[in-house]
């Protein structure tokens, strides 16, 4: 006879029609491919994996693959004008146009999604080499952004057909980076809850939580936001939308720039934040300015930590607790011209929340480099 407890997880195998095992890569698409991967190999320390352009006979395009542990990006940029790269490009920017998810049978994640309501991107595609093959297919989402479903299970390559293993003969220093942590999209206003209930439909996503403009709120901007996390919880996508406010939220500033909805940011995790953010400092990455006053009450806010108060106030780290435990957290400033995409770095100590507490002290942060740039 069953018990309870298996009886619970049969159920919620059952209602997960959409089995999602994890993020298969995240491709940004770029102006200089070439330079944004030297950039994430000297900075992030992201080690060359994959290569593919005219001299692996792609005409179209040249990209490359970096990875660092579990979290693998693609950079990509045109080789010729008019191609869809390019628009992307000169409509957004430097930005992320693939989220791909890694399935066990991308037909199947296809015809669900477009069968629930998706809208096409990709019809499933077999691509072969000596190495196996690999099936992709994708469907649209917000803005101008893709999910490609990769099914990989037969294929051995060192990334997908067509690529070639690419060494930059650079020395590689990792930073401690794990794994995607969560993907943030942000979408015009009123739009957000059509977007959450797409990925309950579509997807087979549930909604972990919400905030509203009383919790993410200053004196001058506000923003909404409700978190999406797929039947297994490895994949989180926070979903913002502007709120009515006196200035220029960061939501509308991202809006403006971006020219529509898109990534907002990439949150990495690792298990040293300290080793991780002190490294990245040293090698030029920049953070969002904390204010000292922040870490004036740190353990009267968040109770006891393993983490020494005055090198969290040094780096600019944020603490936040919850029931579980606590995380710290730390905001790149944007690693593009525009005002637009940035990265988070996080550390889970337990904590399964996302740093409420941290709202207001980040969304300051966030005001005051707005206002340097005049967008306040």
């Amino acid at each position: 006879m069953d018990t309870i407890a298996e009886k619970k997880q049969g159920t919620a195998e059952m209602e997960d029609f959409m089995p999602i095992m994890g993020t298969d890569y995240v491709e940004i698409y770029t102006s200089n491919a070439r330079q944004a991967a030297y950039f994430y190999q000297s900075a992030f320390g992201f080690h060359p994996v994959a290569h593919c352009g005219l001299e692996t006979g792609t005409r179209d395009r040249e990209s490359y693959v970096v990875q660092q542990d579990k979290i693998r990006l693609v950079l990509t940029s045109p080789l010729k004008s008019g191609t869809e790269i390019g628009k992307h490009i000169d409509t957004h920017g430097d930005g992320v146009r693939v989220i791909a998810l890694w399935v066990d049978d991308a037909a199947y994640a296809y015809k669900t999604a477009i069968d629930r309501g998706a809208e096409s991107y990709m019809e499933p595609m077999v691509e072969r080499d000596e190495h196996g093959k690999v099936v992709r297919s994708g469907i649209k989402i917000y803005g101008d952004t893709v999910h490609i479903f990769v099914e990989r299970k037969d294929y051995k390559g060192v990334f997908l057909p067509g690529y070639e293993s690419w060494d930059s003969g650079m020395e590689i220093k990792p930073i401690g980076l794990k794994y995607v942590d969560h993907m943030v999209g942000n979408v015009e206003l009123g739009r957000m809850n059509y977007w959450v209930k797409f990925y309950e439909d579509v997807l087979g996503f549930r909604q972990m939580l919400s905030f509203d403009d009383k919790d993410i709120s200053t004196k001058y901007t506000a923003l909404m936001s409700k978190v999406m996390s797929n039947g297994n919880g490895r994949i989180k996508f926070p979903i913002n939308e502007p709120a009515k406010g006196a200035k220029k939220s960061q939501v509308e500033e991202y809006l403006d720039f971006y020219e529509g909805p898109g990534v907002q940011h990439v949150a990495v995790a690792t298990d040293n934040i300290i080793e991780t953010i002190s490294e990245l400092q040293s090698r030029g990455v920049q953070f969002l300015s904390i204010p000292d006053t922040y870490y004036d009450e740190l353990e009267e806010r968040v109770g006891k930590i393993d983490e020494q108060t005055d090198t969290l106030r040094k780096l600019g780290i944020l603490v936040d607790r919850d029931d579980e435990g606590y995380l710290l957290q730390i905001f790149s400033k944007p690693i593009q011209p525009r005002p637009t995409m940035f990265f988070e770095i996080i550390q889970r100590k337990g904590a399964t929340s996302f740093g409420k507490g941290n709202f207001k002290a980040l969304f300051e942060a966030i005001e005051c480099e707005q206002e340097l740039r005049g967008t306040l």
